[in-house]
């Protein structure tokens, strides 16, 4: 009879779950026992950054990603970034080590009293097993339940019980598949069809999961059939549409009042794989022009539900694209050349202004690069000079928490060996997620970290402004030097002064992680 924790890895390694990103403690060795050859452990010094990369690594991958987290301070330490992971729909199966079962009741130390409630209702599905013979069970609905909901899922096993015998119905487990279809019936794909070939003036917004779908390309061919202006959803967390495409309007803002101006002559919004809508300034109004329809289709049933207006899909938007273009099979007027992109900006003094930055990662990293990117403040100057073709080439922390930049661009770098990477983080969000460099060095990922550094939380100074606080406390971060703190962690680093030392450290190729600081002039994000 096997144990229960044999039975588990040989359950892991058949859902492809074989790199498990973690931080132990005590609790959690009982698991990691006599993990199979074909296991990769990723060892990152925060639960923060371990959750991080495990979710640029599950983003990367189109696959879930398992992580491995201590008890209740373990797993309170990576809440922060599992917010991330929730908005971006990101499947993570996180394991959490518990004290064994006779020592919860009476509180023993490292035991999480009720270890579900603690993460609910932030991950889509908790639970501790109610006795050891149903642990295989448990882990195989985590995956599912990952994989159906796209969300995190969390399970808390008493390390007691991985050395117990599994039991005799434990076995069937290994054999389960689950699937999930989400097709428009007859009916629905008429009625869907017909209001979209009825639409004067259609405009297409489209969100992340697009991207994460493996549905770039798709939506092109979908917008070149309507010949609408095509939107990013707002709070953008992947780039589901070329950005200098002639149609492409880039991303909408996140308040109601410039939403509904930007759709203002429009008879028909098409909202492709993205919530209606994540807003965040908050700037009220109506949330649509008068006449302007709205309809959504998305996988996820709770953004569907919670929508303010509008007419809701929940499906496949893939099957939704295939329809459409099926439909509009007569092509539209040619769409024309890629914009092109302007002059970067300058500014005054020795500091480089955010927009010759990104237009030396345009100019020297090949086009194919994966951009991660968590340098809030520039947010305006990095879409003014970028030029994204490739799916795949942008990661944004989804729900805004920082700390994502660097453990997420790790994770992305695993998780795509075949394409540059590029961490494009602000001193002020560095800090976050610092021991994901750590990581980086010691696996030798070859990964181009560029540390933007302006001495300030860019963004707070310039929400201090809007919400008018020009005197608010603790928004300056003088004084820290990455190059010292990254050679520190085993990351090979430089401080570039100008241009031309920029672009020279860029067109390098190293095999190995490598970070370089640009002070940079304070911007705005838009």
């Amino acid at each position: 009879m096997p144990s229960v924790r044999r039975l588990c890895h040989e359950l892991l390694e058949r859902q492809g779950l074989t790199t498990v990103f973690g931080n132990p403690g005590s609790n959690e060795l009982p698991f990691l026992a006599d993990l199979p050859d074909s296991f990769r452990y990723v060892l990152g010094l925060h639960e923060g950054a371990v959750v991080g990369m495990a979710d640029g690594y599950a983003q990367a991958t189109g696959r879930p990603a398992l992580v491995n987290l201590h008890a209740a301070s373990g797993s309170g330490n990576a809440m922060g970034a599992l917010t991330n992971a929730v908005a971006s729909r990101t499947p993570l199966v996180v394991v959490a080590g518990q004290q064994v079962r006779s020592a919860i009741g009476p509180e023993a130390n490292l035991s999480n009293v009720d270890a579900p409630a603690l993460m609910k209702p932030l991950v889509g599905w908790a639970a501790e097993p109610a006795c050891a013979e149903d642990v295989p069970r448990a882990l195989a609905q985590a995956v599912f339940e990952a994989e159906l909901q796209r969300r995190p899922t969390y399970l808390s096993v008493p390390y007691d019980d991985w050395a117990a015998d599994a039991g005799d119905n434990a076995l069937a487990v290994l054999d389960r598949r689950v699937g999930r279809a989400g097709v428009p019936d007859a009916e629905q794909g008429r009625r869907l069809a017909e209001q979209v070939a009825a639409a004067r003036r259609p405009a297409l917004v489209l969100g992340g999961d697009i991207d994460s779908a493996g549905l770039f390309d798709e939506a092109v061919r979908l917008a070149e059939r309507l010949g609408g202006p095509v939107w990013a959803a707002p709070s953008q967390f992947r780039l589901p549409f070329p950005n200098r495409h002639p149609l492409f309007r880039g991303v909408l803002p996140a308040g109601i009042a410039p939403v509904c101006e930007a759709f203002e002559g429009h008879d028909l919004v098409l909202v492709l794989g993205a919530p209606v809508f994540r807003y965040h300034e908050y700037l009220p109004g109506r949330y649509l022009p008068e006449g302007t329809r709205l309809i959504q289709v998305t996988e996820d049933a709770s953004a569907a539900a919670r929508a303010p207006m509008g007419e809701a899909l929940v499906a496949d938007p893939g099957a939704v694209i295939e329809l459409l273009v099926e439909l509009l099979d007569a092509p539209g007027e040619p769409a024309g050349a890629f914009r092109p992109v302007p002059e970067p900006a300058t500014a005054e003094g020795p500091r480089l202004h955010p927009e010759q930055v990104f237009a030396a990662l345009r100019d020297e990293m090949p086009e194919d690069t994966a951009y991660v990117v968590e340098s809030t403040s520039t947010n305006s100057s990095w879409w003014r000079q970028m030029d994204l073709r490739h799916p795949g080439s942008y990661y944004f922390p989804a729900a805004g928490g920082l700390g994502f930049g660097l453990p997420g661009a790790v994770g992305v770098a695993l998780g795509r060996p075949d394409r540059p990477v590029v961490g494009v983080v602000g001193d002020g969000s560095a800090n976050y997620g610092i021991t994901a460099l750590w990581t980086a060095a010691q696996h030798r990922v070859p990964l181009t970290v560029v540390l933007l550094r302006n001495g300030t939380y860019g963004a707070l100074r310039w929400f201090s402004g809007l919400l008018g606080v020009p005197d608010a406390p603790g928004l300056d971060i003088p004084g820290l030097d990455f190059t010292r703190v990254a050679e520190g962690y085993g990351v090979r680093s430089r401080h570039v002064g100008g241009v031309e030392e920029l672009r020279a450290a860029l067109a390098e190729r190293p095999d190995h992680p490598r970070l370089i600081q640009v002070d940079t002039a304070l911007t705005t994000p838009s």
